[in-house]
C-alpha cells in the first residue's frame, strides 16, 4: 500500500476551521438548551411492578404511562415468565396527585401486575455520581499527563489534553443538540471516550519520538516535517482501529436501540459513536499539529556529519595525527631509501 502523504500541519488553519466550527455550534448549544439530566440526576418515581403479565411490551408500558400525563418514561423489563417483573420510571409528579395515581393505575391494569411498589427517586445520587465522575476525570487527566511526560515528552502531553478537552466539549454539545438525556451510562461512555481519544494520540506520539532520532535527515529535517511524516506512517492504523470500534458502537445506536428495544444502551451507545468518531479527528488533525506549535521555537539538531571522499594526493600529517594512517606514494627513490633496488627486467 503506498504510504499517504497528507500535510497535517502545514493545513493547520484548515483543521482549525473545522474544529472552531464544531466547538462553536456545541457551546452555543450547551449555552441555549444545556443538558437535560435523567431522573438519576434530576429526581423522579419509580414503580416496581411485580408479577407481570407475558404478553406486555416496554412500549405498551410506556404507552400507558405517558397517557396518563408522566413524561421521561423510562422502562426495564426484569425477568421473564410468570414471575417476571418491570421497573418503570417518570419524571416527578407530587405523590397522591390525580395525575402520579393515574399513571399507577395504567400501570396496574395494563400489566396485570400482581403488586405495585412505588418509590420516590431524589437527585441525590446523581449528585453523587457527578462528583464522584469529576474526581476521577481530574485523577486520570493528571495521571495521564505524568505518564506522557516521562515517557514521551512533556509538549505532547500539552497536545494530548488539547485534544482530549475538543473532544469532551464536541462531544458533550451533539449530545446536547441530539436531546437525549444524560444518564449514569453517558457519564460512563464519556470516561470511556477519552480513553479510545487518549490511545490514538499516543500512538501518533509514540511514533514522532521513535523518529526524532532522525530529526534533520531529508523528509525529516524539521518538526513539521517530522509530525507529518510520522502521522501519515499511522494513519492507516488509527483509523482501521477506530472503524473496527465504530461498527459494533453504530450497531448498537442504530439497530439495538430502536428494532430490538435496547433502549436503555442508547445513551450509552450515542456518547461512545460521537466521541469516538471525534477522536479520530482530534488525534490525527488536532494533537499533531499542535504540538508542531508547541515545538515552534525549538532549537534544530546540528546535522549529522557525513563521510569525506579520501584525496587522491595526500597531505602530509597535521600535528597530533596518527603518522602510520598517512599514505606514502610508491616510487623509485622511496624504495631506494629502503636499502633495496628495483630489478630490471631484460
Amino acid at each position: 500500500m503506498k504510504a499517504t502523504t497528507i500535510d497535517f500541519v502545514g493545513r493547520t488553519r484548515q483543521w482549525a476551521v473545522i474544529s472552531g466550527v464544531l466547538l462553536l455550534v456545541s457551546l452555543v448549544t450547551l449555552g441555549v438548551r444545556w443538558l437535560d439530566f435523567s431522573i438519576d440526576f434530576a429526581g423522579g418515581n419509580s414503580y416496581q411492578l411485580i408479577e407481570i403479565s407475558e404478553t406486555v411490551t416496554i412500549a405498551e408500558l410506556r404507552e400507558a404511562a405517558e397517557a396518563a400525563g408522566a413524561s421521561e418514561v423510562i422502562v426495564q423489563r426484569q425477568g421473564t415468565g410468570a414471575g417476571g417483573g418491570a421497573l418503570v420510571r417518570t419524571a416527578t409528579l407530587p405523590v397522591g396527585s390525580p395525575a402520579e395515581l393515574a399513571v399507577r393505575q395504567n400501570l396496574t391494569e395494563i400489566s396485570q401486575a400482581g403488586e405495585v411498589a412505588f418509590d420516590f427517586v431524589g437527585p441525590v445520587w446523581g449528585e453523587q455520581i457527578t462528583r464522584q465522575m469529576l474526581q476521577a476525570l481530574l485523577v486520570f487527566l493528571l495521571v495521564i499527563t505524568l505518564y506522557i511526560s516521562f515517557r514521551l515528552e512533556f509538549r505532547m502531553a500539552m497536545a494530548a489534553l488539547v485534544a482530549l478537552a475538543h473532544d469532551l466539549v464536541i462531544t458533550i454539545g451533539i449530545y446536547a443538540l441530539v436531546g437525549f438525556p444524560v444518564s449514569p451510562a453517558t457519564v460512563i461512555a464519556l470516561l470511556m471516550v477519552l480513553g479510545y481519544s487518549l490511545y490514538d494520540t499516543v500512538v501518533v506520539f509514540d511514533r514522532v519520538k521513535e523518529n526524532g532520532q532522525f530529526l534533520g535527515e531529508p523528509g525529516l529535517r524539521s518538526i513539521p516535517e517530522l509530525v507529518n511524516a510520522s502521522t501519515n506512517q499511522v494513519l492507516m492504523r488509527s483509523v482501521n482501529t477506530s472503524i473496527t470500534s465504530l461498527l459494533p458502537i453504530g450497531a448498537l445506536l442504530f439497530l439495538g436501540a430502536p428494532l430490538l428495544g435496547a433502549a436503555t444502551l442508547q445513551d450509552l451507545a450515542l456518547a461512545l459513536f460521537i466521541g469516538i468518531a471525534i477522536g479520530i479527528f482530534s488525534s490525527l488533525f488536532v494533537a499533531g499539529p499542535t504540538y508542531a506549535w508547541l515545538k515552534r521555537d525549538s532549537a534544530m539538531p546540528p546535522p549529522r556529519p557525513t563521510a569525506k571522499a579520501q584525496p587522491d594526493d595526500p597531505t602530509p600529517a597535521a600535528a597530533g595525527e596518527d603518522l602510520n594512517a598517512v599514505r606514502t606514494p610508491i616510487t623509485t627513490e622511496y624504495v631506494r631509501g629502503q636499502g633495496r633496488a628495483p630489478r630490471r627486467r631484460r
